[in-house]
């Protein structure tokens, strides 16, 4: 007998087909240790292996824990996220993330899925900076959409390792999950994803230099994973380069978000200052 592959593990797994597929499209699931498509008919002889260890018979606790909201109305938030903290729970941290933060001043426990609630798009744990917040169902089936099809535009500074000699450029790389370390993610051919970023380069220094980066695409540890494959990573970047700093993560800061709004047509334009790590370590460069 034939079973869809979401069809499979969410019926083994007791989860939505909804978060059977978004494992699936993230390579968290394997059959017979490679990746496969939602629609991938799985035989009886097939092993397939999820790589996912939430525990879904926890109840995520609200939480009081300060946020830096920069904007919001009744369908969206725009929230500067500082360096250190986790966007969503997951194994071993449960606790402390954003989305604890956002279900003790905001109803959206049922927007979207258990462990993301209202969280259109993520940026890394020692990434700082803007993200957009769904506040209701439809508000974040739109959002969504409008990421999908590269209508908001996402602007990134980045302090990367070594001299980048030339003003502009493009990375086009596809990248998925890494062959041998499946935390992290590679530039790959085997079923690696579209992922493009453009950069341009704002100041150079003697070791390291100042870029601004523009997501065309939005794949995980991307801009981390790009500037790694070329040689350049992000400095400080204690996965894909070498940390220089203990207690701080790589220098990379989502700086602006521009989008028209999906609901009031109104232009929606935001930019924030990197945290004060990011301008002692910038300084002291000069």
């Amino acid at each position: 007998m034939e079973e869809r592959l979401d069809v499979y593990v969410a019926n083994n797994y007791s989860i939505s087909r909804t978060k059977a597929k978004k494992l699936i499209e993230e390579s968290k699931v394997l059959v017979n240790g490679a990746c496969a498509n939602p629609s991938f008919k799985v035989k009886e002889d097939d092993e397939v292996e999820v790589i996912d260890d939430l525990d879904y018979e926890i109840n995520i606790e609200k939480e009081n824990i300060p946020l830096d909201i920069v904007y919001e109305d009744d369908y969206l938030l725009i929230i500067n996220k500082k360096s250190g903290m986790v966007v969503h729970p997951a194994p071993g941290n449960y606790s402390g993330t954003l989305v604890n933060a956002l279900l003790y001043k905001f109803d959206i426990e049922n927007v979207g899925e258990k462990f993301r609630p209202g969280i259109v798009h993520r940026i890394d744990k020692d990434t700082s900076g803007l993200m957009i917040v769904a506040k209701t169902e439809k508000a974040l089936e739109k959002l969504s959409s409008m990421i999908k099809n590269k209508e908001v535009k996402r602007k990134y500074i980045a302090i990367v390792d070594g001299v980048i000699n030339h003003e502009k450029g493009t990375i086009d790389a596809p990248i998925g999950r890494d062959k041998v370390n499946r935390q992290k993610m590679a530039v790959t051919d085997v079923n690696g994803k579209e992922s493009v970023t453009h950069f341009e380069v704002l100041k150079r220094f003697q070791n390291n230099t100042l870029v601004k980066c523009e997501l065309e695409t939005g794949r995980t540890h991307q801009i981390r994973v790009h500037f790694a494959y070329i040689k350049h990573p992000v400095t400080n970047d204690p996965v894909y380069g070498k940390e220089v700093i203990p207690g701080f993560g790589q220098f990379l800061h989502s700086t602006s978000i521009e989008f028209t709004h999906p609901f009031t047509n109104k232009h929606i334009y935001y930019e924030v200052e990197p945290p004060k790590e990011f301008e002692e370590f910038f300084n002291n460069l000069e």
